[in-house]
């Protein structure tokens, strides 16, 4: 049994055989999904899918490239959206300094107002961040001082501090199939240094198919080989893996219930 952390089911990507992908994730073992929120305005999409399929779950939350689009949504806004009984996840929020669509400053206005749902509600804040180690790392220690609140680093391909500020913080770090890649021998380094009780898998789906699948759309059946990598990775057995993850992700997760 698999839990997909992170995947994208509203994306237009799905349209044509939802119904399809959703079963291939239980032939494969996934038994839940967690489909994450990129626009708050869009939550009830989310919610519709939720209701579709007993076994998917979602967030609320604004992506940091969409920051200025949202930046009217308050933290007491998401604190009340997540009260839905399939809402278990706050975001995805955070700091991309990849892409120089949205200000650091509009970014960080959500980021901040994100961790303080997660921290009121306890419901794990979904991190995302890229080329933003230092800034995230600090903002992470700052906040975590005012109060402690669940969080991940999703789809984790950043450097070493900054997995390890956010085990030191209680934080989960969530791969997803960047790890597989051929390339990613530091990422994979990283890795072995982590605590088995911080473990995630994730797909990030329909992006970044795994090494198996590389070039075709992602799916969450995919993210059995994200955990074949893994358990490979840190001497494992898959069946070792899997239970450690899915076990993770319920105590992360801790609002969704085991079906």
């Amino acid at each position: 049994m698999l839990i997909d952390t992170h995947c994208h089911l509203d994306f237009a990507d799905f349209d044509a055989e939802r119904d399809d992908l959703v079963a291939r994730a239980h032939a494969a073992g996934v038994a839940q999904m967690v489909t994450i929120s990129t626009r708050v305005k869009k939550l009830d999409t989310l919610l519709a899918l939720t209701e579709r399929y007993p076994t998917v779950f979602c967030s609320v939350g604004t992506h940091p490239n969409n920051a200025n689009e949202e930046l009217d949504v308050t933290a007491d806004d998401l604190v009340r959206l997540a009260q839905h009984p399939k809402v278990v996840a706050i975001g995805e929020a955070g700091l991309d300094y990849f892409y120089d669509t949205q200000t650091p400053e509009d970014q960080k206005t959500g980021l901040l107002r994100h961790i303080a749902a997660a921290r009121e509600t306890q419901l794990p804040l979904v991190i995302h961040a890229r080329s933003a180690d230092d800034d995230m790392a600090a903002v992470l220690t700052e906040e975590t001082g005012k109060g402690a609140f669940p969080f991940i680093l999703h789809c984790f391909s950043s450097g070493a501090d900054l997995a390890r500020t956010g085990v030191e913080l209680g934080g989960y770090v969530s791969f997803s199939g960047i790890l597989t890649f051929p390339k990613s021998t530091e990422l994979r380094d990283i890795a072995k240094t982590l605590p088995l009780d911080r473990l995630l898998v994730e797909t990030d789906a329909p992006y970044l198919a795994p090494k198996r699948w590389r070039g075709k759309r992602n799916e969450p059946s995919y993210v059995v080989n994200t955990a074949e990598v893994l358990a490979e990775t840190m001497g494992l057995s898959f069946e070792e893996m899997a239970k450690i993850t899915t076990e993770n992700a319920f105590r992360c997760f801790s609002k969704m219930p085991r079906l």
